[in-house]
């Protein structure tokens, strides 16, 4: 299983990989500072998103697990043997 990480801000979700310590700590710093943006990394590739974190905003952490492979597009269950006799 791996642990994927879900921020809630302002009721949207943002799924990220570990670790999120340093995001954890970004985001902590600009809620002190009053305000400030802070760059929330995609979970697969990608430039991430600017988010504005301010004092008072409703931010939530939570961790998920889920399965390390998943099953591919093209898998609808048959196996090789599907019960019809040639």
């Amino acid at each position: 299983m791996a642990i994927v990480n879900r921020l809630t801000v302002d009721g949207r979700d943002y799924f990220l990989p570990d670790p999120v310590s340093e995001l954890k700590g970004k985001i902590l710093d600009a809620i002190r500072a009053g305000g400030g943006y802070v760059n929330v990394p995609p979970l697969r590739g990608g430039p991430g998103i600017d988010i504005l974190f301010s004092p008072g905003m409703p931010v939530t952490w939570s961790q998920i697990e889920v399965p390390d492979v998943a099953p591919s597009a093209s898998d609808d269950g048959a196996t090789a043997d599907d019960g019809y006799d040639v």
